[in-house]
């Protein structure tokens, strides 16, 4: 699995649910209940993406890795 692949999955649900909100068929609880599912995924691809630069960019300076 690639570093990138649970943000790749998450980003795919988003678009999924924006399609679905988008037509349009969904009635108001189920709309209501997919926005709050779209603020779920968001919140876990903005840690996916935080825990990703972290990794990326190592130890701050002045900082040692912990062993």
């Amino acid at each position: 699995m690639t570093d990138t692949a649970q943000l790749d999955v998450l980003v795919e649900r988003l678009e999924r649910a924006a399609e679905q909100l988008r037509t349009g068929d969904l009635s108001a609880d189920a709309a209501a209940a997919m926005v709050e599912e779209c603020a779920s995924l968001a919140s876990q691809a903005s840690a996916e993406l935080e825990r990703l630069a972290r990794a990326d960019a190592g130890p701050g300076p002045g900082q040692d890795a912990l062993l």
